[in-house]
């Protein structure tokens, strides 16, 4: 019986050759013919769908025979018909090759309307510069951790992550954000988004009838979507200029609340202490949750980052924290400190093996963090985006006064206050300057009414360096062009 595959040119006992996939048996039943004509037939299809590149050598009609288990003769006249009808080439010396052929393009379809041009610049708020990735720090922790590691640490793993990171967070979150994290109330999980899923699973089954998560006003609507996929009502609170209105917690008695009281996303304030204490008190009084996401916490320009949330009250306080803001994104890694009675559950929904949240990444971070290169990033991270925000502010001031900055001053982004009406014309406009930006009313929640305020939500993190100063002159010149238009 014939089979279903052949190596190509190369291979032997050294192993390098590459296989080619021809299946015979299911050729020759679709078409009905014979071997021959089963293999005429493959080889045809797999050059003309491009599995077999112009200028690919196949082998000799000999060692295919063998590779099939079919007559030398019957390749030798597949090959002999795919040469006439130009498949194929044979020369003397070269052996068998994929002919090389024209490749026919469509015709060029009509010039579309003129739109803004591509992208640039990307301002968008939520990512860090990637080009600051510290390539080489981070080489050099995973070769001391991959050294280092045990065994086990090769296999499926603790669905809570790996104990040298989670001792390892416990300690820097610790020192750095007055967190109290004991290494076994931590569980590793893939970023803030994975982390919020493991919470809302466990909130459905808890608390039974309709569990809901009060948000914040503004917010970023993945993470309500979430929830809300998750099955749980997420009901808006208030706000007003000093930030999110806990003291509307008892009037809507949700099971937990959704807070960023280092730095509101996207407004950009910290949440006030008798404020932070009054959402304690409630959490106390009626058994409810608080889920504090410290998304850039590390990031304070004009004083000495707030301490977390999470050290008021550790037993009603879950600590939600991610390497996106202060690493990147791509490395899916963020952490949640857990109260005591939450944590085997939120681990038990994570599944029985640490699947989600790779260990060598893991090890990795952890070595990362005791070694002190994560401090010395941070720290040099703080310098550039404080430089960054800086010079936005200078130059606004300078350039289009009428706009201010509202927001404490830290982060990766801020908030630009625009006169009313304005916020979607100044979009429209930083498009055409090869921008990409959000306005504040992308993350109103749906419930919470649309009010007169306009302002653009500006990531100056995004940037590489060599593109920060282009993206401000264009992202002045936007402005300035809207606002002369403004009456």
């Amino acid at each position: 019986m014939a089979k279903s595959w052949a190596t190509l040119p190369g291979a032997g006992p050294s192993g390098t050759g590459v296989d080619l996939h021809i299946d015979l048996r299911e050729t020759a039943a679709r078409s009905g013919s014979g071997v021959r004509r089963a293999l005429t037939d493959a080889l045809r299809e797999a050059v003309r769908g491009g599995r077999l590149v112009p200028g690919t050598r196949l082998p000799s009609s000999r060692t295919l025979a063998v590779d099939l288990g079919v007559a030398r003769n019957t390749v030798a006249d597949a090959y002999a018909d795919l040469v006439a009808e130009g498949w194929l080439t044979a020369r003397q010396g070269s052996g068998t090759r994929v002919a090389e052929r024209a490749v026919s393009r469509p015709a060029a379809p009509p010039p579309p309307p003129r739109t803004p041009g591509p992208a640039r610049h990307d301002l968008l708020p939520g990512s860090p510069d990637l080009s600051a990735f510290p390539r080489a720090a981070w080489l050099r922790a995973a070769r001391k951790a991959v050294a280092a590691a045990p065994n086990e640490a090769f296999g499926y793993g603790d669905p809570r992550g790996r104990v040298e990171l989670r001792t390892a967070l416990a300690d820097y979150l610790a020192r750095a954000r007055g967190v109290y994290a004991d290494p076994d109330r931590i569980v590793v999980c893939a970023g803030a988004a994975h982390g919020l899923q493991l919470l809302a699973g466990v909130l459905r089954e808890g608390r039974g009838g309709s569990p809901s998560v009060a948000v914040e006003s503004y917010g970023l609507d993945v993470h309500r979507e979430l929830l809300t996929a998750a099955g749980l009502r997420t009901p808006p609170l208030p706000y007003d200029e000093q930030g999110t209105r806990t003291d509307a917690l008892p009037r809507l008695r949700p099971d937990a609340v959704l807070l960023t009281p280092a730095h509101q996303f996207p407004l950009g304030v910290a949440l006030p202490p008798e404020r932070r204490a009054e959402t304690v008190d409630w959490a106390r009084r009626g058994g409810g949750l608080i889920v504090e996401d410290d998304y850039d916490g590390e990031f304070r320009y004009d004083r000495q980052s707030v301490g977390a949330l999470q050290g008021l009250d550790p037993e009603r306080v879950v600590y939600l924290g991610t390497a996106s803001k202060s690493l990147a994104p791509g490395l899916r890694l963020g952490w949640l400190v857990l109260p005591a009675r939450l944590a085997a559950d939120v681990a038990r929904g994570k599944g029985p093996s640490d699947w989600a949240c790779g260990a060598l990444d893991q090890l990795t971070l952890a070595e990362f963090l005791t070694s002190g290169a994560y401090d010395r990033h941070v720290r040099a991270c703080r310098l550039r985006y404080r430089r960054r925000r800086d010079q936005l502010v200078a130059a606004l001031a300078e350039r289009v006064p009428q706009v201010s900055v509202s927001g404490i001053a830290a982060g990766l982004h801020a908030v630009l206050e625009l006169p009313a009406g304005a916020e979607q014309s100044a979009i429209r406009a930083a498009a055409w300057q090869g921008l990409t930006l959000l306005g504040l009313d992308r993350f109103r929640h749906p419930d919470v009414p649309r009010t007169d305020r306009a302002a653009l939500v500006v990531g100056y993190g995004t940037p590489p360096d060599h593109g920060w100063a282009g993206a401000l002159d264009a992202l002045c010149e936007a402005l300035a062009a809207v606002l002369a238009e403004t009456p």
